[in-house]
């Protein structure tokens, strides 16, 4: 895990590699080149995990000293890789998966790709060649940024990077902003909330040529093609037994590492799992090694899981750290952890991820494995219920239905009216779902949207629908489809997002099972049966397993993963400061959010009359990103 950064024509500025010296400590790298295109530059932040040694500097030169490589990630199977290349004559200097990588270009060119088991953004100069190759792995687990214009083009780990570059200013991209505000998501296309920023989507490369003056133009090509869904037909017994043998390898690889490892612990099923299994390799290796893990507590018991995370601790043995993030710290560390993202982010739940990687740095834990994934490619969010129900609305299976009603009211506590009011909309006609939408909007929402800026893109899709145009994604019709939309996106991209910034911004390297391209391909093929099953989520985790996770675990039916109390501190300690903050980006922006509808939205939620949701933290933390990065409309 490291910081990058590169670029073709551009006069080069080492600061701009600098600028990330959280995301590598433990070395620096620079190297100048020429070409037709103009000057060539390759910047490289290091955190050493595999072979900690200087061997392992980037950038890093094949013996030719023709490819020159700058590498953030890892190759999980970079043993295996290793052996065969040495068959075929290739000799290592090192240990390093960086070294591997490399070499696999290479022997395989861009074919390599479909050879790796990891996380991976990575840039490749060809200097015989006069090319830039740049790739980055499938599912986008480390970030890869770029700005082209017809001056040069750049690429980069962080946005800060390319701040200030011709054609990356600090205008914000409205059309985004506006995605973001009205859902909360981002990272669904390749724009970013800055206009002239964009990203290398995941699974996608780019080949610059720079044997001739540059055009401007980047397109990147999708080099990992959208797997197959809802494909495979097999029994409850057969795909428990098939996916616990891919998870179980999966974190196997993961723990190859050569300095110390842990796990965040949210006490949900997807962590608890990860702990579990590594628990139980370290026992089979007899090490009588301990898992460290670092949860988040809470006082408040609607969103504190200590009990779950002291059941996990009690089977694994680990050795637990428990923090507990502190309202009064929200708006203390509100503006640095704005700066690590890049972006405005979606919740309070990003600041006690960030006092989980806080501590686990203090503990000495370089690597964290986390449980990232699974809930997209499983339908463990509740929202999911809406196409369970809706589908088996369309098969006519009233009884499922009923009994689904009756177990989600008496188990989730979501009681028959909030049921009817959710999964009707989707069966709807569209036409009569937008203006029923569009008038909720008005009538609860208080058109606090409804600004001279916003109004001209109040018809546009909404973010899922435009994140499946863009992509080329499948339209959201069930399950299946919903979890590869999730998947590719939307969630999974802004949630790896967050981790990356968040576990950077202590030098720690996230690593996340639930990814690894065997797991996720099989899990996407499952059929909706085997993800939501009446009051029954992530089915196939559940029954796999059986066994290995505490019961109280793997029976437990809420849903919260690290969330905080938001609407007791919003209510509470941080009342004063939400509306100073909500002030504050009405002034920043005075022409971005219509100011008497969102004064009206933002009232009754702190006095009660409705439910706090995340929408109160998107408006503060937006003047908070404008106030950091001077950004305009």
């Amino acid at each position: 895990m490291c910081g990058l950064f590169g670029s073709v024509g551009f006069q080069p500025e080492r600061d701009r590699i600098d600028r990330i010296s959280h995301r590598g400590p433990d070395g620096t790298g620079w190297q100048e080149f020429s070409s037709a295109a103009g000057p060539v530059a390759l910047g490289h932040r290091r955190l050493a995990i595999i072979d900690v040694s200087d061997a392992g500097l980037q950038p890093m030169a094949d013996v030719s000293g023709r490819f020159n490589l700058v590498f953030n990630g890892e190759i999980y199977n970079y043993i295996e890789l290793r052996e065969e290349l040495r068959a075929k004559g290739y000799v290592f200097r090192s240990d390093s998966d960086s070294e591997v990588l490399l070499t696999a270009y290479q022997e395989w060119g861009e074919k390599c790709l479909d050879r790796f088991l990891g996380m991976f953004a990575f840039l490749i100069w060809d200097a015989r060649d006069q090319r830039l190759f740049a790739a980055r792995d499938r599912f986008g687990i480390k970030p890869l940024y770029f700005v082209a214009n017809p001056r040069g083009i750049a690429f980069a780990s962080e946005i800060k990077q390319l701040l200030g570059l011709q054609g990356a200013g600090n205008r914000m991209n409205l059309a985004r902003v506006r995605d973001f505000l009205a859902s909360g998501i981002s990272d669904h296309t390749r724009e970013t909330l800055f206009e002239g920023v964009m990203q290398v989507q995941a699974g996608c490369c780019v080949t610059i040529d720079a044997s001739r003056p540059l055009q401007g133009a980047c397109e990147p090509r999708r080099w990992y093609n959208i797997p197959a869904h809802s494909t495979l037909d097999i029994s409850e017994a057969e795909a428990a037994d098939r996916f616990r043998q891919l998870l179980t390898d999966s974190v196997r690889m993961h723990l190859r590492s050569d300095v110390p490892i842990g796990s965040c612990l949210s006490g949900g099923l997807d962590s608890s799992a990860i702990v579990c299994l590594m628990s139980d390799m370290l026992a089979e290796e007899g090490e009588g090694a301990r898992v460290n893990t670092v949860s988040a507590c809470y006082a408040e018991k609607s969103v504190d899981e200590k009990p779950f995370m002291e059941a996990v601790v009690a089977k694994t043995g680990a050795n637990p750290h428990y923090i507990f993030p502190r309202a009064e710290e929200v708006f203390k560390r509100a503006a640095d952890i704005t700066w690590h993202q890049d972006e405005p982010f979606g919740s309070t739940s990003i600041f006690a991820q960030w006092c989980v990687f806080e501590e686990a740095k203090k503990a000495g834990i370089k690597v964290m494995l986390d449980g990232q994934g699974a809930d997209e490619q499983l339908a463990g969010y509740h929202s999911s219920y809406v196409y369970y129900m809706s589908d088996l609305i369309r098969r006519r299976d009233y009884v499922t239905l009923l009994r689904t009603m009756v177990e989600r009211d008496r188990i989730h506590g979501v009681s028959f009216v909030e049921q009817f009011k959710r999964f009707i909309g989707p069966v709807l006609p569209p036409q009569l779902r937008t203006f029923l939408l569009r008038q909720r909007q008005v009538l609860v929402n208080h058109d606090w949207m409804g600004s001279d800026a916003l109004r001209p893109l109040q018809n546009q899709p909404g973010a899922l629908e435009v994140a499946s145009q863009v992509n080329g994604l499948p339209p959201i019709t069930d399950i299946a489809s919903l979890c590869v939309v999730l998947t590719f996106a939307s969630n999974l991209q802004m949630l790896l997002h967050w981790e990356d910034r968040n576990s950077m911004a202590h030098s720690i390297e996230a690593r996340v099972p639930f990814l690894d391209h065997r797991l996720v391909e099989f899990n996407l093929a499952l059929g909706n049966a085997h993800k939501i099953v009446r009051a029954d989520t992530k089915r196939v985790l559940r029954r796999a397993m059986r066994h290995t996770l505490p019961e109280s675990v793997r029976e437990r039916r809420d849903k919260l993963g690290f969330s905080t109390p938001e609407e007791v501190w919003f209510r509470g300690p941080l009342k004063g400061m939400i509306l100073d903050g909500v002030e504050a980006t009405l002034k920043r922006y005075p022409d971005l959010l219509e100011p008497k509808g969102t004064r009206a939205l933002v009232s009754d939620m702190l006095e009660g009359r409705r439910s706090v949701d995340f929408t109160l933290w998107r408006i503060v933390n937006m003047g908070i990103w404008g106030e950091k990065f001077n950004v305009i409309m």
